[in-house]
Protein backbone atom coordinates (compact mmCIF):
# COMPACT_ATOMS: atom_id res chain seq x y z
CA UNK A 1 0.00 0.00 0.00
CA UNK A 2 1.56 3.68 -0.96
CA UNK A 3 2.23 5.27 1.94
CA UNK A 4 0.42 9.06 2.75
CA UNK A 5 2.02 12.36 1.62
CA UNK A 6 0.54 14.13 4.45
CA UNK A 7 -0.95 12.66 7.51
CA UNK A 8 -2.41 14.09 10.12
CA UNK A 9 -2.85 11.76 13.71
CA UNK A 10 -5.54 11.89 16.21
CA UNK A 11 -4.68 15.92 16.00
CA UNK A 12 -6.33 18.10 19.42
CA UNK A 13 -6.03 21.72 19.38
CA UNK A 14 -7.23 23.65 22.51
CA UNK A 15 -7.50 27.45 23.06
CA UNK A 16 -7.64 27.66 26.59
CA UNK A 17 -10.45 25.41 27.98
CA UNK A 18 -12.12 25.35 24.43
CA UNK A 19 -11.01 22.39 22.00
CA UNK A 20 -11.33 23.23 18.80
CA UNK A 21 -9.85 19.83 17.17
CA UNK A 22 -11.21 16.77 18.34
CA UNK A 23 -8.84 13.63 17.78
CA UNK A 24 -8.73 14.92 13.66
CA UNK A 25 -7.34 11.78 11.64
CA UNK A 26 -6.57 12.76 7.70
CA UNK A 27 -4.42 11.58 4.72
CA UNK A 28 -3.42 12.80 1.51
CA UNK A 29 -1.78 10.45 -1.13
CA UNK A 30 0.40 11.92 -3.65
CA UNK A 31 -1.15 14.32 -6.22
CA UNK A 32 -4.24 13.73 -4.35
CA UNK A 33 -7.24 16.49 -4.61
CA UNK A 34 -9.42 16.65 -0.87
CA UNK A 35 -11.71 19.15 -0.44
CA UNK A 36 -12.75 19.92 3.02
CA UNK A 37 -16.03 21.23 3.99
CA UNK A 38 -18.40 22.15 7.13
CA UNK A 39 -19.93 24.85 8.98
CA UNK A 40 -17.91 28.03 10.10
CA UNK A 41 -16.12 27.17 13.21
CA UNK A 42 -15.55 23.70 12.64
CA UNK A 43 -11.77 23.63 12.56
CA UNK A 44 -11.22 23.78 9.02
CA UNK A 45 -8.55 27.14 9.16
CA UNK A 46 -7.25 25.45 12.50
CA UNK A 47 -6.28 22.23 10.54
CA UNK A 48 -4.72 24.68 8.40
CA UNK A 49 -2.72 26.19 11.09
CA UNK A 50 -1.58 22.94 12.69
CA UNK A 51 -0.36 21.07 8.80
CA UNK A 52 2.03 24.18 8.19
CA UNK A 53 3.15 24.98 11.74
CA UNK A 54 1.34 27.79 12.34
CA UNK A 55 -0.22 26.34 15.86
CA UNK A 56 1.55 23.25 17.48
CA UNK A 57 -1.26 20.98 18.40
CA UNK A 58 -2.45 19.86 22.15
CA UNK A 59 -1.47 16.72 21.12
CA UNK A 60 -1.34 14.31 17.58
CA UNK A 61 1.50 14.54 15.24
CA UNK A 62 1.35 15.61 11.70
CA UNK A 63 3.61 13.10 9.03
CA UNK A 64 5.01 14.08 5.42
CA UNK A 65 6.40 11.63 3.16
CA UNK A 66 7.07 9.30 6.62
CA UNK A 67 8.30 11.84 9.48
CA UNK A 68 6.89 13.63 11.49
CA UNK A 69 6.96 17.38 11.48
CA UNK A 70 4.91 18.24 13.97
CA UNK A 71 6.32 20.86 16.23
CA UNK A 72 8.18 22.35 13.29
CA UNK A 73 8.44 25.99 12.36
CA UNK A 74 6.48 27.70 9.26
CA UNK A 75 9.19 28.46 7.41
CA UNK A 76 10.95 25.19 7.41
CA UNK A 77 7.16 23.17 6.77
CA UNK A 78 6.94 25.38 3.94
CA UNK A 79 10.96 24.47 2.43
CA UNK A 80 9.43 20.75 2.61
CA UNK A 81 7.10 21.97 -0.09
CA UNK A 82 3.85 22.40 2.17
CA UNK A 83 2.66 26.17 1.09
CA UNK A 84 -0.91 27.79 1.88
CA UNK A 85 -2.79 30.16 0.14
CA UNK A 86 -5.19 32.15 1.84
CA UNK A 87 -8.46 33.70 1.43
CA UNK A 88 -7.53 36.87 0.57
CA UNK A 89 -4.25 36.97 -2.04
CA UNK A 90 -1.18 36.85 -0.35
CA UNK A 91 0.51 38.89 -3.85
CA UNK A 92 3.38 41.98 -3.96
CA UNK A 93 0.39 44.40 -5.13
CA UNK A 94 3.11 47.52 -6.39
CA UNK A 95 5.43 44.86 -8.48
CA UNK A 96 4.24 43.90 -11.47
CA UNK A 97 3.09 40.36 -12.36
CA UNK A 98 6.55 38.77 -13.98
CA UNK A 99 8.30 40.18 -10.56
CA UNK A 100 6.11 38.37 -8.41
CA UNK A 101 7.04 35.37 -9.81
CA UNK A 102 10.53 35.86 -9.63
CA UNK A 103 10.93 36.68 -6.36
CA UNK A 104 9.76 32.90 -5.20
CA UNK A 105 12.05 31.46 -8.24
CA UNK A 106 14.52 33.27 -6.76
CA UNK A 107 14.33 32.47 -3.09
CA UNK A 108 14.62 28.63 -3.59
CA UNK A 109 17.81 26.99 -1.42
CA UNK A 110 21.12 26.79 -2.93
CA UNK A 111 21.03 30.16 -4.75
CA UNK A 112 23.87 32.30 -3.37
CA UNK A 113 26.63 34.77 -4.46
CA UNK A 114 26.41 36.51 -7.94
CA UNK A 115 27.18 33.28 -10.58
CA UNK A 116 24.95 31.39 -8.73
CA UNK A 117 22.38 34.24 -8.80
CA UNK A 118 23.07 35.37 -12.33
CA UNK A 119 22.50 31.66 -13.73
CA UNK A 120 19.35 31.48 -11.50
CA UNK A 121 17.69 34.52 -13.09
CA UNK A 122 17.84 33.06 -16.38
CA UNK A 123 16.33 30.23 -15.27
CA UNK A 124 14.10 31.99 -13.23
CA UNK A 125 12.93 34.22 -16.51
CA UNK A 126 12.21 31.07 -18.09
CA UNK A 127 10.23 29.48 -15.86
CA UNK A 128 8.19 32.65 -14.67
CA UNK A 129 7.26 33.05 -18.55
CA UNK A 130 6.08 29.46 -18.74
CA UNK A 131 3.93 30.06 -15.34
CA UNK A 132 2.92 33.19 -16.89
CA UNK A 133 1.46 31.20 -19.95
CA UNK A 134 -0.07 28.57 -18.00
CA UNK A 135 -2.15 31.01 -15.75
CA UNK A 136 -3.06 32.75 -18.33
CA UNK A 137 -1.39 36.00 -17.18
CA UNK A 138 0.86 36.47 -20.04
CA UNK A 139 -0.86 39.58 -21.62
CA UNK A 140 -0.96 41.02 -18.03
CA UNK A 141 3.26 40.19 -17.09
CA UNK A 142 4.30 43.60 -16.88
CA UNK A 143 0.92 45.47 -15.53
CA UNK A 144 0.77 46.00 -11.04
CA UNK A 145 -0.05 42.82 -9.53
CA UNK A 146 -2.76 45.46 -8.08
CA UNK A 147 -4.47 46.31 -11.11
CA UNK A 148 -5.69 42.87 -11.55
CA UNK A 149 -9.63 41.56 -11.25
CA UNK A 150 -9.65 39.39 -8.21
CA UNK A 151 -9.64 35.91 -10.08
CA UNK A 152 -6.25 36.56 -11.47
CA UNK A 153 -4.77 37.72 -8.27
CA UNK A 154 -6.08 34.69 -7.00
CA UNK A 155 -4.28 32.92 -10.34
CA UNK A 156 -1.70 34.68 -9.31
CA UNK A 157 -1.09 33.24 -5.79
CA UNK A 158 -1.23 29.85 -7.15
CA UNK A 159 1.46 30.45 -9.27
CA UNK A 160 3.58 32.24 -6.64
CA UNK A 161 2.91 28.74 -4.94
CA UNK A 162 4.22 26.72 -7.64
CA UNK A 163 7.10 28.65 -8.33
CA UNK A 164 8.36 27.54 -4.78
CA UNK A 165 8.28 24.29 -5.69
CA UNK A 166 4.99 23.31 -4.22
CA UNK A 167 4.32 19.38 -3.48
CA UNK A 168 1.36 20.33 -1.25
CA UNK A 169 -1.20 23.74 -2.09
CA UNK A 170 -3.30 24.25 1.43
CA UNK A 171 -5.97 26.48 -0.55
CA UNK A 172 -8.48 28.29 1.89
CA UNK A 173 -11.37 29.01 -0.10
CA UNK A 174 -9.76 29.57 -3.53
CA UNK A 175 -12.68 30.87 -5.59
CA UNK A 176 -13.94 33.14 -2.81
CA UNK A 177 -15.33 36.60 -4.71
CA UNK A 178 -14.94 35.10 -8.18
CA UNK A 179 -17.37 34.70 -11.00
CA UNK A 180 -18.84 31.60 -12.21
CA UNK A 181 -16.58 31.52 -15.00
CA UNK A 182 -13.54 32.53 -12.73
CA UNK A 183 -15.01 29.51 -10.57
CA UNK A 184 -14.74 26.90 -13.59
CA UNK A 185 -11.45 28.05 -14.64
CA UNK A 186 -10.22 27.40 -11.08
CA UNK A 187 -10.90 23.95 -11.16
CA UNK A 188 -9.39 23.36 -14.61
CA UNK A 189 -6.22 24.87 -13.61
CA UNK A 190 -6.48 22.62 -9.97
CA UNK A 191 -6.46 19.90 -12.37
CA UNK A 192 -3.95 20.40 -14.53
CA UNK A 193 -1.53 21.22 -12.07
CA UNK A 194 -2.61 17.70 -10.41
CA UNK A 195 -2.26 15.72 -13.38
CA UNK A 196 0.51 17.48 -15.17
CA UNK A 197 2.65 18.09 -12.37
CA UNK A 198 1.67 15.70 -9.72
CA UNK A 199 0.42 18.43 -7.31
CA UNK A 200 -1.59 18.02 -4.04
CA UNK A 201 -3.83 19.38 -2.89
CA UNK A 202 -5.82 20.36 -0.02
CA UNK A 203 -9.19 22.77 -0.48
CA UNK A 204 -11.23 24.32 2.47
CA UNK A 205 -14.15 25.53 0.41
CA UNK A 206 -17.60 26.80 1.22
CA UNK A 207 -18.92 26.86 -3.01
CA UNK A 208 -20.59 23.31 -3.24
CA UNK A 209 -20.59 23.83 -6.98
CA UNK A 210 -16.70 24.16 -6.99
CA UNK A 211 -16.58 21.14 -4.89
CA UNK A 212 -18.57 19.28 -6.84
CA UNK A 213 -16.64 20.16 -10.46
CA UNK A 214 -13.53 18.61 -8.44
CA UNK A 215 -15.18 15.90 -8.78
CA UNK A 216 -12.65 14.43 -5.95
CA UNK A 217 -12.79 12.89 -2.10
CA UNK A 218 -14.16 15.40 0.35
CA UNK A 219 -14.25 15.27 4.03
CA UNK A 220 -17.13 16.68 6.01
CA UNK A 221 -15.82 18.55 9.66
CA UNK A 222 -18.14 19.14 12.27
CA UNK A 223 -17.63 20.70 15.79
CA UNK A 224 -13.91 19.65 15.36
CA UNK A 225 -13.98 16.49 14.57
CA UNK A 226 -14.32 14.09 10.89
CA UNK A 227 -17.54 13.42 10.63
CA UNK A 228 -17.91 11.61 7.38
CA UNK A 229 -15.75 11.14 4.17
CA UNK A 230 -16.76 10.05 0.88
CA UNK A 231 -17.61 11.28 -2.95
CA UNK A 232 -19.34 14.50 -2.98
CA UNK A 233 -22.25 12.14 -4.52
CA UNK A 234 -22.10 10.26 -0.99
CA UNK A 235 -21.63 13.52 1.23
CA UNK A 236 -24.95 14.61 -0.25
CA UNK A 237 -26.87 11.48 0.02
CA UNK A 238 -25.48 11.56 3.90
CA UNK A 239 -27.69 12.41 6.29
CA UNK A 240 -25.94 13.79 9.13
CA UNK A 241 -24.03 16.10 6.62
CA UNK A 242 -27.48 17.22 4.94
CA UNK A 243 -28.50 18.49 8.15
CA UNK A 244 -25.68 19.73 9.91
CA UNK A 245 -23.96 21.51 6.65
CA UNK A 246 -26.05 20.88 2.70
CA UNK A 247 -29.39 21.47 4.83
CA UNK A 248 -32.70 19.55 5.43
CA UNK A 249 -33.21 19.13 1.45
CA UNK A 250 -29.64 18.10 0.93
CA UNK A 251 -29.42 20.66 -1.53
CA UNK A 252 -26.04 21.95 -3.29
Amino acid sequence: MTRPLVQVREVTKDFGGLRVLRGVTLSLGAGELRCIIGPNGCGKTTLFNVITGAFSPTSGTVWFRGEEITHRPPHAISRLGIVRKFQVPGIYPTLAVAENLEIPLLSRPGIAGPWSLLRAGTRAAARSQELLARFGLRPQAARAAAALPHGQKQWLEIAMLIASEAQVLLLDEPTAGMSATETLATVALIRQLQQEHGVAALVIEHDMTFVRRLDCPVTVMLRGSVLFEGSYAQVQAHPEVREAYLGPAGRA
